[in-house]
């Protein structure tokens, strides 16, 4: 769908499989910016390059006008079809300096933070063309720019993206989503970063990857709603880790949900925060 000018976002539904067999339905977002070239904001599980492509072609625009893919960070369901675009279309491909390994090497990311069907999920190996900081500004043409903004917490290498002059925020996964079980390596670094962005100014649109595009006074609603969300499983690891985790998640209103290696990893952090929750 068209959300801007020059901003389209694409919904791509996705599968994961417990290891008791359960199947968890999911989604993420990918987004075209269309201007002299296209600039891709990640890319999706792997085979989601037909889906992108095809939205392409009906919105007047083909694949190998596609110029450059910016990761807002290395997960596989947003690398997925990034090594078949890449070589598809023969565009660049850019990512923050703690994106890089897990990227490249896709079984480092497997062995050091496993998921279920991360085989099915990524596509395989990408070499990463551009080494994005904080601060780097990449200019798209016909007066575009996009400005890398370094938020770190749900992985090390996560970046949100500000588009100028249309002041629109690509979140990439830095937003907790209220009520969705809390995915993250670094709960002070996710508070961080959300401080970080709800100081920006004028926001007027917010596109997140684990939700739909917010506008208006709804941008700064969601950043604050992820904080309060981070200060509430905070709450609940201090008050329930010693019983277990599923108390934790019960705390939530979370009960019956699957207490993964992932969700392990993020009350963990907590254990470790060392910023003030207030």
């Amino acid at each position: 769908m068209q959300v801007t000018e020059h901003v389209h976002a694409i919904k791509i539904p996705f599968s994961l499989t417990t290891d008791s067999g359960i199947v968890v339905e999911r989604f993420v977002y990918a987004y075209l910016i269309y201007g002299k070239d296209v600039c891709l904001v990640d890319c999706g599980v792997a085979s989601s390059e037909q889906t992108i492509f095809d939205y392409m072609r009906r919105t007047g625009r083909e694949p190998n006008e596609i110029s450059l893919i910016v990761q807002t960070h290395s997960h596989a369901d947003h690398i997925g079809a990034t090594p078949v675009i890449k070589e598809l279309t023969g565009c660049e491909v850019a990512a923050h300096r703690n994106a890089i390994e897990w990227m490249e090497h896709p079984e480092v990311q497997f062995r050091e933070r496993p998921i279920p069907n991360f085989s099915d999920l990524t596509g395989g190996p990408v070499k990463v063309d551009r080494i994005l900081g904080d601060g780097d500004v990449i200019d798209l043409g016909e007066g575009l720019f996009l400005r890398v903004i370094y938020t770190p917490g749900h992985s090390k290498g996560s970046i949100s993206l500000l588009l100028s002059p249309d002041n629109v925020l690509f979140s990439g996964d830095a937003i907790p989503l209220v009520g969705d079980i809390p995915i993250y390596d670094d709960a002070s670094g996710v508070l961080s970063s959300l401080r970080k962005l709800r100081g920006i100014d004028d926001l007027k649109v917010l596109l997140s990857s684990w939700a739909d595009p917010a506008e208006g006074e709804e941008v700064y609603k969601e950043i604050d709603n992820g904080i309060e969300y981070v200060r509430k499983v905070h709450e609940s690891v201090l008050k329930f880790s010693s019983e277990s985790w599923e108390k934790v998640l019960e705390g939530l209103d979370l009960k019956g949900m699957p207490v993964n290696p992932l969700v392990v990893r993020t009350f963990e952090a907590h254990l470790r925060m060392d910023v003030d929750i207030s």
